[in-house]
């Protein structure tokens, strides 16, 4: 062996050993750097600079992928000229877009000896050349699943081919960009993901299976006493001991197969303090220790459930007695006639109606405030003496309403209406004055006198006013006098099947606006029926085409009518909504829901149109029909939704108004009765109420239309409320189509 010459072998092996070391330290640098939480644009730069400092003359880049995968940003370049990084920074990734974009969009090493001659710099070449630069290799960089991240780039100011080396240097250094850039971005989420638990507004807590706290937000710590922060436990039976036990028990049996939960129940605050919670709870497996961690979120809906009873409080029972309201005594009646068709008719019940004699004197006389006064009292002592499983309800103004289940004879019928005028006909203190009241009542059974609920009610309220017209403070049984009504009834009813073939229906049309600049939104079609040359009021015939069946058939002639004023508005450009108004007994049975459906696939025949404009068509349905068949109701208003139709619930807050319904049913908007608006000026409780309705579309997001706004003061307060949409005389009565077309050309 000559001495005087060296190994090459042994020169190349220790090139390669002191390559190792530095690579190994480039690795450890960068490393260091993400675990202290430099930021990524630090690190970069000093990426670029611990490559440059391996190879002399090199002048490195990195670049970064946008979040939208088209483009390159500005990463790291210290040594490249500020005019060449401004004027690459954003530039869109493709084919022969310079080294990097083309890399970038190939996915591939693209190595560039000779700028001035290469194809993928022949529209950018200028850009690199006037800054000094010959030759550019670029790597791209991926992430751990491949995904494209950026590019890593080595730029010299000579013509230059790529050694071994030198290609091995590139691709670590886009594996160290990889590392510094996930890294990073990992442990960035992480801190993020730290600082949303720790400031979460929502309480949470995560438990092993032996009840230890892994892990508690400050909102958790806060929201309990039971919580052990010494020993770190929490008892989450203890937690919710107040529940219902067969919830607690469907809890513990999902979780302990692996399911999540989510549920309504009880928690407690402090020993003392009972608080309504929504509980959902995740089953997370710990690969550490192989067993299942939990993770419960804890909110407190204790706002939200007094709101709700509130809410259900003002829709089902009144304000001012406290007693059961109108809406409540029907389905109090449907739930009775339901049960007596469970067992083949053999349920009955008994429907009084009361009336209190020549109330409105009392009202104009000591005012309206001692009038109250006087209603709470006889509500009061209506409950003293009805029967057990009666249900009291006010009704009306001075109307009241008892339900007396079961098989009532008319004797002992007439014994309880003399025990009523008895206990009412006490004398009453109001204001210094002494008031003798009497009561003008009626009777009405199921089912030998009606077989509905309304029909029901309306058999005792005839009969009610026979007893007024005979002379008041008295009772009245529903009768054959009362049946002639009834016959006339039917006469109406015979008029009323031939109103389509004789095109005596027309639709009228009340604009919908905007409060503020009164500008035309929308406009709901309303039916109107001219017979004899007489209009028929829609509150008389309307309940009689729903108890014939005829309201399908009268619905389907209302949706035409207006998909044609639909179609008329589009041709010129006018695109307003048309509201529809539809009955519960359209969707009554299975067959009237398909029915129902298929009327807006076979009406395009119909109408010989290629398209039919669900964009412009808003169905109104009633609170009742959110209650029946539900499930089956909702699959069709879905799928109608999805053909672009929207759902309004009319005259809210006058029915079954339930949050859990507004949740689960496809709605989209929110029509406020206009009875709550026109008592604004009179009752500030339904100033409350109309905010809170609001409030809640709001939060469920929906919109909202004020009915029956008729003064500036109800219109102020609509605007205070920024209720978005308004209907009523203030602004425009219902009018014929011609009228609305042109009222629309003029808007």
């Amino acid at each position: 062996m000559d001495l005087g010459q060296p190994d090459t072998n042994l020169v190349s092996e220790l090139l390669l050993t002191a390559q190792y070391k530095s690579s190994i330290e480039r690795y450890s640098t960068i490393l260091n750097m993400v675990l202290e939480g430099v930021s990524l644009g630090e690190i970069l730069h000093s990426l670029v600079l611990l490559i440059e400092a391996q190879k002399v003359g090199t002048r490195a880049s990195v670049l970064l992928l946008s979040d939208d995968g088209k483009r390159l940003l500005s990463g790291a370049a210290p040594n490249l000229p500020s005019e060449y990084n401004d004027a690459i920074n954003g530039v869109a990734i493709g084919p022969n877009v310079g080294s990097c974009g083309t890399a970038a969009h190939l996915q591939q090493r693209v190595i560039v000896e000779d700028i001035e001659t290469d194809p993928n710099w022949i529209d950018y070449k200028s850009l690199p050349l006037e800054a000094g630069l010959r030759a550019c290799w670029s790597e791209p960089i991926f992430d751990t699943d491949n995904r494209i991240l950026g590019t890593f780039a080595m730029y010299y100011d000579t013509i230059k081919s790529p050694t071994e080396q030198d290609l091995h240097l590139i691709q670590e250094a886009a594996r160290l960009a990889s590392l510094a850039i996930e890294r990073s971005r990992g442990l960035h989420l992480q801190r993020l993901s730290s600082k949303i638990f720790e400031n979460l507004p929502i309480a949470l807590v995560i438990t092993n299976e032996q009840n230890a706290v892994l892990s508690a937000n400050p909102s958790f710590i806060k929201s309990t006493t039971l919580y052990d922060c010494n020993n770190k436990t929490f008892d989450i039976k203890a937690y919710l001991q107040s529940s219902d036990q067969d919830l607690i028990d469907e809890l513990f049996t999902f979780i302990h197969r692996g399911h999540s939960w989510v549920g309504e129940l009880k928690g407690l605050k402090t020993v003392d303090d009972i608080i309504d919670i929504e509980l959902v709870v995740t089953v997370i497996r710990d690969s550490l220790t192989q067993q299942n961690c939990y993770a419960w979120m804890i909110t407190d809906i204790s706002a939200r459930k007094t709101a709700e009873k509130l809410i259900d409080f003002q829709n089902n029972y009144d304000q001012l007695t406290g007693l059961a309201n109108r809406k409540y005594l029907f389905k109090k009646l449907q739930t009775l006639i339901n049960q007596s068709t469970a067992v083949h008719g053999q349920s009955q019940f008994s429907l009084m109606i009361l009336d209190l004699d020549h109330f409105k004197q009392i009202n104009d006389s000591l005012g309206a405030d001692n009038g109250d006064e006087v209603l709470c009292r006889v509500g009061k002592r209506l409950l003293e003496i009805i029967p057990e499983n009666s249900l009291p309800c006010r009704i009306a103004a001075d109307e009241f309403a008892i339900v007396l289940p079961g098989n009532q004879t008319i004797e002992k019928l007439s014994v309880f209406a003399e025990q009523v005028k008895a206990v009412i006909g006490k004398e009453i203190a109001i204001s210094n004055e002494l008031l003798s009241l009497s009561i003008s009542s009626g009777f009405a059974t199921y089912p030998n006198d009606a077989s509905s609920a309304e029909l029901i009610l309306n058999c005792a309220s005839q009969a009610m006013y026979n007893a007024k017209a005979s002379g008041r403070n008295c009772y009245q049984f529903f009768n054959q006098d009362i049946q002639l009504e009834a016959e006339r009834t039917a006469q109406l009813h015979f008029y009323l099947k031939k109103a389509i073939s004789q095109n005596e229906f027309e639709l009228y049309y009340q604009p919908i606006v905007d409060p503020i600049s009164g500008k035309i939104i929308k406009a709901e079609a309303l039916l109107r029926w001219s017979h004899d040359g007489k209009f028929i009021s829609p509150d008389l015939f309307i309940p009689i085409a729903e108890q014939s069946g005829l309201i399908v058939e009268i619905g389907e002639w209302v949706k035409t009518q207006a998909v044609m004023t639909a179609i008329e508005l589009k041709k010129r450009n006018l695109i307003i909504p048309l509201s529809i108004n539809v009955s519960t007994l359209e969707f009554w049975s299975g067959d009237l829901q398909k029915r129902f459906l298929q009327y807006f696939d076979t009406v395009l025949e119909t109408l010989s149109i290629d398209v039919f404009p669900y964009e412009m068509i808003t169905l109104e349905i009633t609170e009742s029909l959110m209650m029946k068949q539900q499930s089956e109701v909702c699959e069709v208003l879905s799928l109608l939704r999805k053909r672009g139709i929207q759902i309004s619930i009319d005259d809210f807050g006058t029915g079954y108004s339930s949050l859990s319904y507004l949740v689960n049913f496809p709605v989209d908007q929110i029509k406020i009765d206009k009875s709550f608006i026109q008592k604004l000026e009179t009752d500030s409780r339904h100033n409350a109420l109309v905010e809170a309705i609001v409030s809640m579309s709001n939060a469920l997001d929906l919109t909202v239309v004020a009915e029956g706004v008729e003064t500036q003061s109800q219109l102020d307060f609509v605007n205070h409320l920024n209720i978005p949409a308004v209907q009523g005389y203030f602004f425009y009565k219902p009018m014929p189509k011609a009228d609305f077309l042109n009222l629309m050309l003029l808007n």
